[in-house]
């Protein structure tokens, strides 16, 4: 069987515009009914999708309905898929656990004990790039550290949509400098070289974004210094379960582990503290996933509608239009960037987006003699800065199923994706690992 590469190369597979109508469909009705009414609550993300996935059903009526819903169910029922939903479930009942036995007040409050004012929110988004590098995993990161957001609201008066990004902002950051990030192997193994080279090329335009976040993360709290003085009491013993993730994530353990292990160690301290008994325990956890069910069917529908999308050659017209307007090397690092976006909207996952245009991509700088490590950076550089910022990306999806705000009111704060496009744009424009080659010669 042909892979999208050759039968791009033999022309035989143009692709089809009209399969991206669905997606299309959704942005107009989740973002259109926000722009117009004021507010992006009036239509559900899950109601647009479902719209969107009828749509989708509807294309080439020449097809069964019977072998529609097959694709619809077997790419709904992906594993990336299934994976996403138990780290959701997990996630919510370690969340829900956590607050339920004190230990998000206790977390707050100690960080408002430590931190000067002033680098409370700074020092929350170091601590969150920090982590999600250890645990390799953006969604993981956000779905254990969005309840602290939770809590520095309310302690502190600041908008939860500003904390909630910089969540979702820091864990990008991991997720792209992490060696054990899904994204980091995708990369380089599609491209043929080393994953620490791969970082190595992404350190230095990630570093410069990163610190430009941070400036006007620091710039925007500022204005809430004299809330965040008054801090209340806390417990040592209930900041443990969040600093065993932390620890686990260092040790490179697996993230299933590290949120069950949570979620039994936050339940084994409540009831230590007196602060749960059994049954609150079990309530707790029963809770926290029931509030991720709605997000976890969202996540489903998406799959089934993504699935449609490939099989009607909607990522395969992506692919051909792009190729067809390459003309040179640094074209062709731009086509490599464009080629990454553009998937990653109409697929909503960054790791799926690497493993569908790398083999492409790899095709595309042998042509054009350019450096596998760099198509890697701009692979894994340019599927993430937009799976972020995309309101059914799931590192969205998951920070509202926790925190229950807009998408939108969080994309509006997203800072560093943002840099990391602009940054990323710079690094292919000034290519500096080539000057350095040719400095050496």
């Amino acid at each position: 069987m042909q892979n999208v590469s050759e039968q791009i190369k033999e022309g035989n597979n143009k692709g089809n515009a009209l399969a991206l109508l669905p997606i299309g469909i959704f942005l107009v009705l989740f973002l259109g009914s926000g722009i117009i009414t004021g507010d992006f609550y009036k239509m559900p993300a899950l109601t647009a999708f479902v719209i969107a996935a009828g749509v989708a059903f509807m294309i080439n009526p020449k097809e069964s309905l019977d072998t529609k819903m097959e694709i619809f169910c077997k790419s709904a029922g992906d594993s990336n898929i299934l994976i996403m939903l138990v780290i959701f479930l997990l996630a919510g009942a370690f969340g829900s656990v956590a607050k339920a036995m004190g230990g998000v007040d206790s977390t707050v409050n100690l960080s408002l004990s430590v931190l000067p004012p002033s680098l409370l929110v700074p020092g929350l988004f170091l601590v969150v790039c920090f982590i999600s590098t250890s645990m390799g995993t953006s969604v993981g990161t956000v779905s254990a550290l969005t309840p602290i957001a939770l809590g520095v609201s309310e302690k502190t008066g600041m908008p939860l949509e500003l904390l909630v990004a910089i969540i979702v902002g820091g864990a990008m950051v991991g997720d792209n400098l992490s060696m054990i990030s899904d994204t980091t192997i995708a990369a380089a193994s599609t491209q043929g070289c080393q994953m620490k080279d791969k970082v190595k090329m992404n350190f230095f335009v990630v570093l410069p974004a990163a610190l430009a976040s941070l400036v006007i993360i620091s710039v925007m709290s500022a204005g809430y210094g004299a809330a965040a003085a008054e801090a209340g009491s806390y417990e040592i013993i209930k900041v443990v379960p969040y600093v065993a993730v932390l620890v686990g994530a260092l040790a490179g353990a697996n993230v299933f582990v590290l949120l069950a292990g949570g979620v039994l160690f936050a339940g084994a301290i409540g009831i230590f503290t007196n602060s749960l008994d059994i049954w609150g325990f079990i309530g707790a956890v029963s809770e926290g996933m029931a509030g991720m069910q709605e997000l976890c069917i969202l996540v489903v529908v998406v799959g089934g509608v993504i699935g449609l999308i490939k099989h009607y050659g909607g990522i395969e017209f992506i692919l051909n239009f792009i190729t067809s307007k390459i003309k040179s090397a640094t074209g062709a690092k731009f086509g490599i960037a464009l080629l990454a976006s553009i998937i990653d909207l109409c697929t909503a996952n960054n790791t799926i987006t690497i493993i569908t245009a790398g083999p492409l991509a790899k095709d595309i700088g042998e042509k054009y003699d350019l450096d596998p490590r760099k198509i890697a950076s701009i692979l894994d550089i340019f599927a993430s800065c937009w799976q972020c910022m995309i309101p059914y990306g799931a590192q969205i999806l998951t920070a509202v199923g926790i925190a229950g705000v807009s998408s939108v009111g969080i994309i509006k704060y997203l800072h560093y994706p943002i840099f990391l496009l602009i940054f990323g744009i710079i690094s292919i424009t000034v290519d500096f690992s080539t000057l350095k080659k040719k400095k050496a010669q």
